[in-house]
């Protein structure tokens, strides 16, 4: 009876299974499928404009037009400072995008996969688990505002809708939740609207950020051009010099270069998973240093002075473009000119969180939750699960108090930032650039990434220390007080994590060596060309409990000359 049952269960997990590669042993089942393997040649389809397009898409989102004007303007910094610090800001996270994107352009594989060869096979797992997390969370937060603009659609066409939202007479679920009947059904109306988008692989999702690339900047421009014919002018914001000097006018600067930086964080560490689809590094390079700053910089240009406009319009500015929206259309004299604008910019709001929701949420998460179970999960399957996980943290409880909320998640950089700064450190100084890819997917105890039962003590070390050093600002951050020291040190999170995990990682490599490196630079061109990308064939060793085909690898015996 138990053997039946044993059968049956057994039956329906190879049911549930994804499609893999025969002759695959249990513990290559658990490192590899077909979306964690390195990208074949025929899929490498992201050309330099794809990436460009990619990063206009990203540009164009509601956080990014506000990020300029609401966090660094209120702190009393001129408008033109605020846009320095987004320009110094992007412009430095573009060069940490390149540095974590040339590993994926050139090995052609996705972050996760990375990350077994500095934090080893299975300790990968630890910074993949909070990537997955963050990503399920924003996703949902993202969903959230995307609904807004949904509601805003709705609203423009159906003036009656406001009495489903909060302080309306058919408004049936209570204000503490956060929530109101209209905000809900137009949270859920993008949620659902955004599923069949989850189902495309991401070689072909540059389609998508190409559509995007053309039409959210066309609204922002025509939401920039309308605020300033109402307003008669740019407004007062561009004419008010900084409200702080000295050294209040310095930290202002820094904090606002660190928020364009920490908007970057997750982004970051995993571009692999998107630059492994380019047909060369370069085109992953120039592409991404160049776009991000000024499409980054414009979106935040734009945001600032609508802002401005709408001071003189309303008496104070507007932050928030849905918010700005909505005022028109709470204007007395409103028509059906005005409602079918606010609609049509709406819309392609719309259009702008969905492409920023998968590129920075669903295909990280889908990527990552696919390295923790991959004989179950792949891309697709992942993002769904982002997805589900996305409504069950019910967003709307979360942006109660957006304050709080902001703050702790833009504090999460400080542990992305330590996780950066090992994966950097590993692959250019440590390595240089020297990566022995099929045995990133064996789990061989002699194998050069396997390190102590699949973990990496001394990254492990280096991502502590990483964070160490922001803890106590971190505190400050939430309300604790602390020593104006730590809080220095917490201006420059990103800074600090990813320098002092980088330095600590590299001295104990130095003090105790690690094998696979090399002592010149040495970027194999182990692509896999012309083996369809299999992990058995030319890989790894079909017995795993042997040394067969592998060089058993002595710590510091392998420098490379």
């Amino acid at each position: 009876m138990e053997r039946v049952k044993s059968s049956k269960l057994a039956h329906y997990a190879e049911k549930f299974a994804v499609e893999s590669e025969p002759g695959l042993t249990t513990t290559q089942l658990l490192l590899t499928n077909e979306d964690l393997k390195p990208v074949e040649p025929a899929r490498r389809e992201w050309r330099s404009r794809n990436f460009v397009a990619f990063w206009i898409a990203d540009s164009f989102n509601i956080n990014t037009w506000m990020i300029s004007s609401a966090s660094i303007i209120n702190p009393g910094l001129a408008w033109w400072q605020s846009w320095l610090c987004v320009w110094i800001g992007y412009s430095i996270a573009a060069m940490f995008i390149c540095l974590t994107g040339r590993i994926g352009a050139k090995y052609h594989i996705s972050f996760p996969v990375v990350g077994r060869a500095s934090f080893g096979i299975w300790g990968s797992l630890w910074p993949v688990l909070n990537r997955s997390v963050m990503a399920c969370v924003w996703y949902g937060v993202q969903s959230w505002i995307g609904g807004e603009c949904v509601f805003l659609m709705i609203r423009s066409i159906w003036p009656s809708w406001d009495n489903y939202a909060a302080g309306g007479s058919k408004n049936t679920i209570p204000e503490s939740t956060g929530a109101n009947t209209a905000g809900f059904v137009s949270f859920f109306l993008f949620w659902l609207g955004s599923l069949p988008f989850l189902w495309f692989p991401v070689h072909k999702l540059r389609h998508l950020f190409t559509v995007k690339s053309y039409v959210a900047p066309s609204a922002g421009i025509a939401l920039f051009i309308w605020a300033i014919v109402r307003a008669d002018g740019l407004g007062p914001i561009v004419d008010q010099p900084a409200k702080v000097g000295g050294s209040a006018l310095a930290w202002g600067i820094i904090k606002g270069i660190m928020s364009s930086i920490a908007n970057f964080a997750a982004l970051i560490i995993n571009d692999p998973d998107f630059s492994r689809f380019a047909r060369r590094p370069n085109d992953a390079l120039w592409s991404q240093l160049l776009t991000i700053p000024c499409s980054f910089g414009l979106t935040s240009f734009i945001g600032i002075i609508v802002s401005s406009s709408a001071a003189v319009i309303y008496g104070e500015p507007v932050w928030s473009p849905l918010e700005l929206l909505g005022n028109f259309l709470r204007d007395p004299t409103v028509g059906g000119a005005t409602r079918f604008g606010v609609f049509v910019i709406a819309a392609a709001f719309v259009l702008a969180q969905l492409g920023t929701n998968i590129a920075a949420n669903s295909v990280s998460a889908g990527t990552d939750l696919t390295a923790l179970l991959p004989r179950y999960i792949n891309i697709r399957r992942g993002s769904y699960i982002c997805a589900i996980v996305g409504i069950a943290i019910c967003p709307w409880n979360l942006l109660k108090d957006s304050n709080s909320f902001t703050t702790y998640l833009s504090a999460y950089s400080v542990f992305l930032s330590s996780i950066a700064g090992v994966m950097v450190c590993d692959y250019y100084w440590v390595r240089k650039g020297y990566l022995e890819t099929q045995n990133l997917y064996s789990g061989l105890k002699t194998g050069p990434y396997y390190f102590t039962y699949g973990f990496h003590w001394r990254a492990f070390a280096a991502y502590v220390a990483g964070i160490i050093i922001n803890v106590v600002g971190f505190a400050g951050a939430v309300g604790t007080p602390v020593p104006i020291g730590a809080e220095y040190i917490y201006n420059l999170n990103y800074f600090c994590g990813f320098i002092v995990a980088a330095v600590v990682y590299a001295l104990l490599c130095r003090i105790s060596p690690i094998p696979a490196t090399s002592k010149v630079w040495l970027e194999v061109d182990d692509d896999l060309d012309g083996r369809n990308g299999s992990v058995v064939e030319g890989m790894i060793p079909p017995d795993e409990e042997t040394s067969v085909g592998v060089h058993a690898y002595n710590k510091g015996d392998d420098m490379r000359d």
